[in-house]
C-alpha cells in the first residue's frame, strides 16, 4: 500500500506554516507524514526535505500546497520533479494546481503534459522573481540619483564636541553632562566616543 507524504517550506521561522498545514488536513496526509522546512527555496539542501525523500517508496504520494513550496530556482525545482517521478517512481499532487497531479494521466501523453506545465510554471515563476528583483535595483538606483541615502544616517556632531570630548576625558564633566550638551542620549554618546573617540585619540 501506497504512504502519503506532505511537504511545506516557509522561508523563514517568521513566517506561518498553517495554511499549508490546513491544506494538508484537507487532503488527508497523515501528520506523521509530514515534513516542514523553514529556510529559503533557493536550493534543496534542506534537511526535512531529504528526511521525507529517503522514505519514499514506489507509488508513494507527496503533497504540496503550491510549486513555489518545492522550490524557488527553475532548473532545481524541474530537476527534482524529475528524479521524484522518474527515479524515486512517486506522484507528486501540487494542491493549488490541479493539472499538476501526476497521478492522472499515466501514459505518455500524461506524463508530457505534466512536465510541460511544469516547466511552463516554474519558468513564469522564476521571470517573476527576477522581474522583482530589477525593479527594486532600478528603484534603489533612481532614488540614489535623487539624492536619497540608504542606511542609517552619519552622526550629526556639535561644533564644540571636541572640547566637551576632552573635558569628559579629564573628568571636569560626568557622560551624563557630556551628553546633555551634545544633545545626545547617554547611549548615543558612548556609542559616538567609541566609534568617533577612538579616531581622535589615534
Amino acid at each position: 500500500m501506497n504512504n502519503i507524504y506532505g511537504y511545506i517550506r516557509v522561508s523563514s521561522y517568521d513566517q506561518n506554516e498553517d495554511r499549508q498545514m490546513v491544506a494538508m488536513q484537507k487532503a488527508r496526509v497523515p501528520r506523521k507524514n509530514i515534513y516542514l522546512d523553514k529556510q529559503s527555496g533557493k536550493d534543496f539542501d534542506r534537511p526535512m526535505y531529504k528526511k521525507m525523500v529517503k522514505k519514499l517508496k514506489y507509488e508513494d504520494v507527496v503533497y504540496i500546497k503550491s510549486i513555489d513550496r518545492l522550490g524557488r530556482n527553475y532548473n532545481e525545482v524541474v530537476e527534482q520533479w524529475q528524479y521524484l517521478t522518474r527515479v524515486k517512481k512517486v506522484d507528486i499532487v501540487v494542491i493549488e494546481m490541479p493539472l499538476l497531479d501526476t497521478r492522472r494521466g499515466k501514459d505518455l501523453m500524461g506524463t508530457f503534459l505534466s512536465d510541460v506545465v511544469l516547466q511552463v510554471l516554474s519558468f513564469v515563476a522564476e521571470n517573476e522573481r527576477e522581474n522583482i528583483r530589477s525593479r527594486q535595483r532600478e528603484g534603489i538606483e533612481a532614488a540614489k540619483a535623487k539624492g536619497i541615502k540608504f542606511g542609517r544616517p552619519p552622526v550629526s556632531l556639535p561644533d564644540n564636541f571636541m572640547e566637551i570630548y576632552e573635558r569628559w576625558k579629564k573628568k571636569e564633566i560626568t557622560a551624563a553632562e557630556a551628553a546633555e550638551e551634545c544633545g545626545f542620549s547617554k547611549t548615543k554618546f558612548y556609542n559616538v566616543v567609541r566609534k568617533i573617540g577612538q579616531k581622535i585619540d589615534q
